[in-house]
């Protein structure tokens, strides 16, 4: 059984996959695999004859994403289509990720996967196409949507807190948008437990769309900021003052959702998959930062 991940070389997900140390995971990514060079994808798919095809690759700089929305698109929707169009052609599944972005954050609860998407950004528009596009292409897809993603390895918000907070001592974080922390390992974890459903059962399906994937329990960056750096104290690292500001006093190009929390009950109840709480994943990858 030979599962292609996309996107294999660099990213926070891929990486996590890379640590289960499965041996079906066959790792493909630039410049081999490029979304931007169509060529690649047929030469490179038809070479594997892979069975699964779980694709991590994306553009995610939010806000680099608004003026450079060509290169977006290609990476997060033209592209992956044509990866679809292929898993359909040669009747292979496909497992997608895609983001909370396709939402405007106006809803007061938790979203659910019917909800209807709204994008703010180029790069919740560019995934929201890209999930529509994909659908459209391969009945055999799973797009898993998940949100504020972190880990011990690449850039992310929990890294960046440990950095600032060494070397800061106020920090002003934003308390007004509220998601669900999502740890990339947990992520990899639930790929990897519906990979084994689709090879043992063979594709069944009522497990094709949309589900929501993220960490258990909700969160500001603000409660992020603090747990994260609450951790960080009991490894000896100085603990600063941390300040919630709200979103209008730390302007970025893309808008961010207030509200990013998303509801997973589908996941549970289609796959029996439920991400730990997230207070539970920070404080492992916290761990793990300062074994490094």
């Amino acid at each position: 059984m030979k599962i292609m991940v996309v996107g294999g070389l660099n990213g926070q997900l891929a990486n996590s996959l890379r640590s289960l140390k499965d041996k079906r995971f066959c790792f493909i990514g630039r410049p081999e695999f490029d979304f931007t060079k169509p060529d690649t994808i047929k030469t490179v798919f038809e070479g594997k004859k892979p069975l699964l095809v779980v694709n991590t690759a994306a553009w995610t700089a939010v806000d680099a994403a608004e003026t450079n929305s060509d290169e977006v698109y290609q990476l997060n929707c033209d592209g992956p289509a044509m990866l679809a169009k292929l898993c359909a052609v040669y009747d292979v599944p496909l497992i997608h990720i895609s983001t909370d972005y396709v939402f405007d954050g106006k809803k007061t609860g938790p979203y659910l996967e019917t909800d209807p998407v709204s994008p703010q950004t180029v790069y919740g528009k560019s995934k929201a196409e890209g999930e529509k596009a994909i659908l459209a292409a391969h009945p055999k897809t799973i797009i898993l949507r998940t949100a504020w993603v972190y880990s011990a390895h690449g850039k992310n918000f929990v890294k960046s807190m440990i950095t600032l907070g060494a070397s800061h001592s106020l920090l002003k974080v934003v308390g007004d948008q509220k998601g669900n922390p999502t740890c990339s390992d947990d992520l990899a974890s639930s790929i990897q437990l519906i990979a084994n459903q689709i090879i043992q059962k063979d594709w069944q399906d009522k497990w094709s769309g949309i589900y929501h994937a993220v960490g258990t329990g909700e969160a500001s960056w603000y409660d992020l900021a603090c747990f994260t750096l609450e951790q960080a104290k009991l490894y000896g690292q100085p603990m600063p003052k941390i300040i919630s500001v709200e979103t209008h006093e730390w302007p970025t190009p893309a808008k961010r959702p207030k509200n990013s929390k998303l509801n997973t009950d589908k996941l549970a109840q289609i796959f029996g998959i439920k991400f730990p709480h997230w207070s539970e994943s920070v404080q492992k990858v916290v761990g793990t930062v300062f074994a490094a």
